[in-house]
């Protein structure tokens, strides 16, 4: 049996299993789309986008290199803001992809309103490749994205599948240590496991989106798995890419635990007098271009109890 259909048996395998945690997602950002799309804290800065401003974060904006006239696809990029930014910035072109209905409405129409020649794509993030149907010099992923995906080698796969012999990724995510910790302790207390089994993610019920819009969800319910980072790091090695960098930081650009405090221009990070934790990651990746690396399949048990 060949590697193709050896993916391809555990992919329907796991689907059939995963496909209410995702189906509960979707619900979940349709909901964030929307209150999000007419953002009442000012968080999204909607204005400064439509205005050919950039709403990336210091720390993107400094890692992310060289985008002048590069292709570049926003995976999982939401209601579209950080990419009509990347535009803004001097990309050539720039693809968003995202599974939300709502999310793409509102991203085109930010487009629109913007004047921005920017691209976006409905799908879900697995089926990307075949959505898109090019390749692209930069892969770029930020902020709540590889959490909300079951498996990372399979995500890695589609990184590499995008890119162009010699492209690169940037990611930057959540570190897997703050998702470890209870977000709803008044202080550090680890709650998780470092790794969340496939078929059993963390499931979360929570009316307000984390903007602080006072506005409620109707479909509260949402899942999530931490994957470690050196998962993230195996995957992309073995879908052909070479690290770059891995960077982690002490700061995260959500206020994930109530006693955060703002450090710096639009982060948060722990009180002076606590412990301090890496709150998150990025890392930088290029395609290899000399020969084809073979995918390694890594066996993930799908515990369904």
């Amino acid at each position: 049996m060949c590697i193709n259909q050896l993916l391809t048996m555990r992919q329907r395998r796991s689907g059939a299993i995963l496909e209410p945690f995702f189906d509960a997602n979707l619900l979940n950002w349709d909901d964030r789309a929307e209150l999000h799309a007419t953002d009442r804290t000012g968080s999204y800065r909607i204005e400064n986008v439509l205005t050919g401003g950039s709403n990336l974060y210091e720390l993107e904006t400094r890692e992310v290199g060289d985008i002048f006239d590069k292709d570049i696809v926003h995976l999982q990029c939401h209601i579209g803001l950080d990419t009509i930014s990347l535009k803004n910035l001097g990309a050539g072109s720039v693809t968003g992809l995202d599974f939300s209905p709502r999310a793409i409405a509102a991203a085109r129409d930010f487009a629109s309103k913007a004047g921005s020649d920017v691209r976006f794509v409905e799908a879900p993030l697995f089926e990307a490749v075949e959505a898109l149907d090019r390749t692209f010099d930069i892969v770029y992923v930020t902020w709540g994205s590889v959490n909300w995906l079951d498996d990372v080698f399979r995500w890695a796969r589609v990184v590499a599948d995008l890119l162009r012999p010699g492209g690169r990724l940037y990611l930057a995510e959540g570190h897997p240590l703050m998702f470890q910790c209870n977000r709803k302790a008044t202080a550090l207390e680890l709650k998780h496991d470092w790794r969340t089994p496939i078929a059993r993610p963390l499931v979360w019920n929570e009316d307000l989106t984390y903007t602080g819009d006072e506005r409620t969800l109707k479909h509260p319910r949402y899942y999530e798995w931490i994957h470690p980072i050196s998962d993230v790091v195996n995957a992309l090695i073995a879908a052909g890419l070479t690290l770059d960098f891995l960077n982690e930081h002490d700061t995260v650009s959500w206020q994930h635990f109530s006693f955060a405090v703002r450090a710096g221009k639009d982060m948060y990070g722990l009180p002076e007098n606590a412990p301090k934790i890496p709150m998150a990651y990025s890392i930088g990746a290029t395609k290899r271009g000399v020969g084809k690396v073979p995918y390694r399949i890594v066996p993930k048990k799908i515990d369904s109890h």
